[in-house]
């Protein structure tokens, strides 16, 4: 794998952003969150309104990249054999029978779930061991899946009909959850001159697997002090409502806080922010701003919250609020 440096990994990033940027209107943060997920190692679920772009983000951010590229669209009788793959029987040229393996679509570098939550919970674990490992396992046999594997997830709101809420295991597995707005007026009427003509904009390859791999590396490089550090275990264990530094908000709204792995999205996803500013060494701005897309999915929520109608980014938005950074 051949190595980049700083400059190089700002250039390739500023460059795949704008490619995206020929389809997709507004929507910076999504398009930044979305890369800092890629270049991260790690999973991103959009959540948004039906007809906000989503696919379409995905599907530029996957011509923008010489990869690997499939797509799989969630419905109800969506079966875990559709995903991952099955044995299936075939006769041999000796006119024997033997079983073997046909690879379903997870086995690519760039996966899109569309639309996940309008699967059973079954199928939708059929994806834990794939998000997490790495491998699948078919009649107790073991798949690697090549790197880079990143899975974008598309979803509806949960109170829309016809969905299904992810398995917290599952929602854990996301490095970050991306909120996709509604986007304003004049970013609308752009989207109308781009999408009702007769040209289309035409997106070109800028970056590819190995590169991808060589700019993973180099955020992981990236050095962290400790006081950085000990913010980011502070930012995880004040939404505990249990802790001592939970603030009252997530005393009162909170099942359940953050897991281990929202401490690894802050400082993966900081170092990532830190080398798109420009800077080799994460600060605390770097946390911050990653901080609601790493917290939002994991802070579950008691009845009263659910009640009030309080958000996870109500939650994130008072911890971020109430946890001072170190001196």
């Amino acid at each position: 794998m051949s190595e980049i440096t700083p400059q190089q990994f700002r250039e390739t990033a500023a460059r795949i952003e704008a490619e995206v940027g020929k389809y997709i209107v507004g929507q910076r943060g999504v398009v930044r969150h979305t890369l800092i997920c890629l270049v991260a190692g790690g999973h991103a679920l959009l959540e948004g309104v039906p007809g906000l772009g989503k696919t379409m983000l995905v599907r530029a951010l996957a011509q923008a990249l010489d990869l690997n590229f499939a797509r799989i669209q969630f419905t109800p009788d969506l079966m875990p054999a559709d995903i991952v793959g099955t044995d299936i029987l075939e006769e041999a040229e000796d006119g024997r029978r033997e079983f073997r393996f046909q690879r379903g679509p997870v086995f690519t570098n760039l996966l899109l779930a569309d639309e996940i939550n309008r699967a059973t919970p079954k199928t939708q674990s059929a994806l834990l061991e794939a998000m997490q490992e790495r491998t699948v396992t078919v009649a107790n046999r073991s798949y690697t899946l090549e790197p880079p594997f990143l899975v974008l997830a598309t979803q509806n709101p949960i109170e829309m009909e016809g969905t299904y809420p992810l398995p917290e295991a599952q929602l854990d597995r996301f490095l970050f959850k991306i909120n996709v707005e509604f986007p304003a007026a004049d970013e609308l009427v752009e989207i109308l001159n781009r999408t009702t003509g007769e040209a289309e904009p035409e997106i070109g390859v800028v970056a590819d697997g190995a590169t991808v791999l060589a700019m993973g590396a180099l955020a992981r490089q990236v050095p962290v002090a400790s006081v950085v550090a000990d913010y980011a275990a502070r930012l995880v264990i004040a939404t505990h409502p249990e802790s001592d530094a939970a603030p009252e908000m997530v005393r009162r709204y909170t099942r359940y806080g953050a897991s281990p792995r929202a401490a690894q999205a802050l400082i993966l996803g900081g170092k990532v922010a830190a080398l798109l500013a420009g800077r080799y060494n994460v600060a605390f701005e770097d946390l911050r701003a990653v901080a609601p897309a790493a917290l939002r999915h994991r802070i579950l929520l008691n009845f009263e919250g659910q009640a009030e109608g309080v958000s996870s980014d109500d939650v994130a938005a008072a911890v971020l609020k109430e946890v001072a950074e170190p001196e």
